[in-house]
């Protein structure tokens, strides 16, 4: 999101490129309140933005949680840990931290009650962490102080007047707001404060030194990130037509083609308006489907389908879904909406004439074919509603349409092909058996994830990629004719050429994930196995381990090596930090160029090790403090690169100037090789 505003003056390119670099999802406001007798409560009330959400508290060894520090309390002691209100709590599993992870959405305001004692002073910050689907925001502080005057009433009479006490210095309005930027409040420290002597002053632009100087204007947009959501929603499409283009072929489907489109031909005595009349039966096709794709969004709401990805529930539901839709299609039972239905609208349309006749003649036909295209569709709706984009279900829906009602179109255009299309026959429901083994492979897929949300350890790496294997084996030896199906035929027992290739080409992909028993990374599957940490026996091992996790120190050895920098922002708590670890930071010439052509320098943004002596520093006009080396490292993201998100990548000189546009989330190893060879050779230029 970068607003370019022609030729102006370099400052304020340096301040709309930081703009769009620094994310501002959170915004916070700490408030303080009498709530009783001698009972006052501390709030931080958070609004967040669509798409992000922030962890709730007590969470160990994952994601940041959400904790209160408090360095100064006088007059006043905690009543109770940390809560919260005004929000809803969400719990699901999550894969990579391999654990039960809590958090909120939209908005939830965190609550700390105290008991006064006399004349207070609560002074500290509030820490939280955020994350989206594509990168995860550094550890951010709200600071707070108050003090305030209580006196305790000496006669219950005094009770009321007492109640609502009004301290001089108290400003519970003043309370800092908590951007992303500057989380710390705007006014000056306290010169009583017992802390302030502990604290170092820095308030110039770069406190540390030449090599953190600001380079934003060098910068650019860090690629990565900016098309991720337009090539997810293309893939959706994409799969939502191969699922129309799927059904097009099964035996509810094909058959009508022929008979719809001569009918619309014939009927009229007219080809011109019979051809309009097939493109306005494809559009009501186009209309019906795209509305179902509606009504799902509309179902769940935008938290629902970014919550279905890893949700246990729907999980398990989805799960025992396709498996009674493969079933269906291997020749179990038919799945049929009511007849009743189907001869109610197919009456009304033969009534009704014009345009409404013709919609009411394609809705016919999405009711008489569910039996084969309700498990198509079925399927399609629980992949891309997982995949947590609002969008999705409409997208993928769209998608099927198009590749359904193109045939009846094209068909009704040249009806000469229609003597040219391939006939009805037992292919058909060979069609069906396949995307029922399909299915069943990704009915697996949610049942994992159930598995780790209960903790069952019914369905591990090895035991996932063990079912894959024989579910592929099979379906190869199904399409070599080896087993059958209630409905094919058995008299014809030849295999066609296009039969054998599939075949073939499903027996490699079983042999293909044989060596993930032992460990072997499997990347063609990796979005669907459990993960790793799962698997018992692990033979395989590579990783990418860096020279060094500070960035002065690393920048140090990069001279003396006379090596270019790659510098990789990062957290403990960041999931899609490792998913690029584990896609494209792993592979083999990636690897290579990292290893022997630069000094890689590795700063965690949520590494809690407390500095020395806290800093106190000036940033945009506002208070900081570090406290810990994570807040170190943010900091020098923030003011030298201008962004706080994570993953981020930066190759940089040994003076600390970049060599190109850095980069963020984007799992293209060949978008990555060559960022880092660009960057090599910028090296050697210079």
């Amino acid at each position: 999101m970068i607003r370019r505003m022609g030729a102006m003056l370099s400052l304020l390119c340096v301040a709309v490129m930081m703009q769009a670099q620094i994310h501002e999802p959170i915004k916070c406001e700490a408030s303080w309140a009498m709530v009783g007798e001698g009972v006052a409560e501390l709030r931080i009330a958070a609004k967040i933005d669509a798409g992000w959400h922030v962890y709730s508290t007590e969470l160990e060894d994952g994601p940041t949680a959400a904790a209160l520090t408090v360095e100064t309390i006088k007059g006043a002691r905690l009543d109770g840990k940390l809560g919260f209100t005004d929000g809803k709590e969400i719990a699901k599993y999550d894969d990579m931290f391999g654990m039960d992870v809590r958090y909120f959405e939209d908005k939830v305001t965190f609550v700390q009650r105290f008991i006064l004692e006399g004349d207070y002073l609560v002074q500290g910050y509030f820490t939280y962490g955020a994350c989206d689907d594509e990168s995860c925001l550094p550890p951010t502080n709200v600071e707070f102080k108050y003090e305030g005057k209580y006196t305790a009433p000496a006669a219950p009479q005094k009770k009321a007047e007492a109640a609502t006490p009004a301290p001089k210095k108290e400003e519970p309005k003043a309370a800092p707001a908590a951007p992303v930027v500057a989380p710390a409040e705007t006014t000056e420290p306290s010169e009583n404060s017992e802390n302030s002597d502990n604290l170092v002053e820095k308030a110039s632009a770069s406190p540390f030194g030449a090599l953190w100087e600001p380079v934003i204007e060098e910068l650019g947009q860090p690629k990565g990130t900016a098309d991720t959501a337009n090539q997810s929603l293309w893939a959706i499409f994409l799969l939502g037509l191969a699922g129309g283009l799927v059904a097009l072929v099964t035996p509810c489907v094909w058959p009508i083609i022929p008979m719809t489109v001569s009918f619309f031909l014939k009927r009229s005595g007219d080809k011109k308006k019979g051809r309009r009349d097939a493109y306005i039966y494809g559009i009501s096709i186009v209309v019906i489907y795209v509305l179902l794709g509606l009504l799902v969004t509309l179902l769940f709401g935008a938290s629902a389908l970014n919550a279905l990805s890893t949700a246990a529930i729907p999980n398990l539901f989805f799960f025992l879904l396709l498996v009674v839709f493969a079933m269906s299609f291997m020749g179990a039972f038919e799945l049929t909406l009511p007849e009743k239905w189907t001869t109610a609208v197919d009456g009304k349309a033969e009534k009704t004439g014009g345009l409404l006749g013709i919609f009411l003649m394609a809705f016919t036909l999405t009711l008489v074919s569910f039996s084969c295209t309700g498990p198509i569709i079925g399927f399609l709706l629980v992949e891309v509603s997982t995949s947590g984009n609002i969008l999705a279900p409409t997208i993928g829906m769209l998608g099927f349409a198009i590749a359904l009602a193109l045939p009846f179109t094209l068909f009704a255009i040249f009806p000469a092909w229609l003597k040219a299309a391939p006939k009805s026959g037992g292919w058909m429901n060979t069609v069906k058996v396949v995307l029922a083994f399909v299915e069943l492979a990704f009915a697996l897929k949610f049942l994992s994830v159930a598995d780790l949300a209960y903790g069952w350890h019914i369905l591990d790496r090895e035991t996932f990629l063990a079912l894959w294997i024989a579910l592929f084996a099979l379906l190869g030896a199904y399409l070599m004719k080896w087993i059958m199906f209630p409905h094919d035929d058995d008299d014809d027992r030849k295999v066609g050429v296009p039969r054998f290739m599939l075949g073939l080409v499903s027996f490699a992909f079983a042999i293909y994930m044989v060596p993930g028993l032992w460990g072997a990374p499997c990347k063609a599957i990796s979005a669907f196995a459990p993960p790793m940490s799962t698997q018992d026996f692990n033979l395989y091992e590579q990783e990418l381990h860096p020279q060094s996790m500070d960035y002065d120190q690393g920048m140090a050895i990069a001279r003396q090596e006379k090596k270019p920098v790659m510098l990789d922002f990062s957290g403990y708590g960041c999931v899609n930090c490792r998913e690029m670890e584990q896609s494209v930071l792993a592979d083999d010439k990636v690897l290579d160029l990292i290893n022997n052509d630069y000094v890689l320098i590795s700063l965690y943004v949520d590494d809690k090790t407390p500095l020395p002596e806290p800093i106190r520093l000036t940033e945009n006009g506002k208070e900081v403090v570090l406290r810990s080396i994570g807040d170190k490292w943010s900091y020098l993201q923030r003011t030298k690169f201008g962004a706080n998100a994570q993953p981020f990548y930066v190759l940089l000189d040994n003076t600390g100037h970049p060599l190109n546009t850095p980069r963020s989330y984007d799992e293209d190893i060949d978008a990555y090789v060559k960022f880092l060879e660009e960057g090599l050779n910028e090296y050697k230029k210079r």
